[in-house]
């Protein structure tokens, strides 16, 4: 996620994480033998499920990397007239109606919906976009950090405005950040578009500190990860995901007998992210195989280790140390799509002024 992968440990999994730079690379969009996925930065897929892929649909997979997702939807719209590639993926439910509205996406029906989950079907009168993952915005905390200082873990999104918690919590930039926003979503869910403010102030009075994004945020403000203990991070809560705990066990490079960090399940906001076949693909064909290709299960059972989501397909196993270290929160807060369409950019910019001014 723009915000998921752990780079430096990636390189040594076999993980294909290809990009491309700019939008002035261009070469092959026009092949018909080439789809182009445009995505964020987190975009990962083992090299043999690709190739598996690419040799049952005659297809080469070429992808273009854009940064966080926010951004890489938002010059996804920039250029939809003439666009990239002919898949993007990354986009969530967060910032499905921006997409939507500016018409991003043709429709395409994906051999194997079937068994992907009705409640991440968010657009299945239309199907413009498909489901491909889900997973968890929650506060992460350093375990050793409260251990030593006797002071138990935050529990709800109503505990880190306590006085215990002062100067403790980094978050991200909602108007830059996928996680940041979905935060901030996550608080509007729980104490409603009358109390949400008011929440807000008491964060701000309780010493939250706002970077611009996720790898700010964990890498390098944050005490419980390893980068940012050796960046000298010395705010032991984070905004990360359910599933950050099992990646600091599996990319250890001592494997630890029990995760560094936890979660604190009282703060979840359900994230799912999106596929679609971009409006005026050169190669649609092309990108309707592969969007099928995103829900197959292989491609699915695929996904947690590699970008550490859950899949939505159902019957698709999930890796033990992923469902031991990171399970699912068992009732994160949601919102429906039209409640955020209406009120995320003001919401935004009523947060902006609140908290960064």
């Amino acid at each position: 996620m723009h915000h998921k992968t752990f780079v430096a440990a990636a390189v040594g999994l076999g993980l294909v994480t290809l990009s491309a730079c700019g939008s002035t690379d261009t070469g092959g969009a026009t092949d018909s033998r080439t789809v182009t996925l445009v995505s964020h930065d987190s975009w990962a897929v083992s090299k043999d499920v690709l190739k598996a892929f690419e040799k049952q649909s005659g297809y080469k997979v070429r992808v273009l990397k854009d940064g966080d997702a926010g951004q890489a939807v938002n010059k996804a719209i920039l250029t939809k007239d003439n666009p990239q590639g002919d898949v993007f993926f990354g986009v969530d439910n967060t910032l499905l109606s921006r997409a939507l509205d500016n018409g991003l996406f043709q429709p395409y029906e994906a051999k194997g919906l079937g068994t992907v989950g009705a409640e991440y079907q968010l657009d299945r009168d239309e199907h413009r976009v498909t489901p491909v993952d889900h997973g968890d915005i929650c506060v992460n905390y350093d375990k050793a950090w409260f251990s030593e200082h006797r002071l138990t873990p935050p529990k709800s999104f109503a505990d880190l405005a306590k006085p215990a918690y002062k100067n403790l919590l980094v978050t991200e930039n909602a108007a830059t950040s996928s996680p940041g926003l979905g935060f901030l979503l996550g608080s509007a869910a729980r104490f409603g578009d009358e109390g949400w403010q008011g929440y807000w102030k008491k964060l701000k009075a309780n010493g939250v500190k706002v970077v611009d994004g996720w790898e700010q945020a964990y890498y390098q403000e944050f005490s419980g990860s390893s980068e940012g203990r050796k960046a000298g991070g010395d705010r032991p809560l984070v905004v990360s995901y359910a599933s950050s705990p099992p990646a600091e066990v599996i990319y250890a490079k001592k494997r630890p007998g029990t995760a560094p960090t936890g979660v604190s399940y009282g703060t979840c906001f359900r994230q799912i992210e999106f596929a679609g076949l971009l409006s005026n693909a050169k190669n649609t064909k092309g990108g309707k195989a592969f969007i099928d290709f995103l829900v197959s299960k292989r491609f699915q059972e695929d996904m947690p280790l590699n970008m550490f989501v859950y899949p939505v397909a159902k019957g698709a196993a999930v890796p033990a140390d992923f469902t031991k270290y990171g399970p699912a929160a068992k009732d994160p807060e949601t919102m429906a799509p039209g409640r955020i369409a209406a009120n995320r950019d003001q919401w935004v910019r009523s947060w902006t002024s609140l908290v960064l001014k």
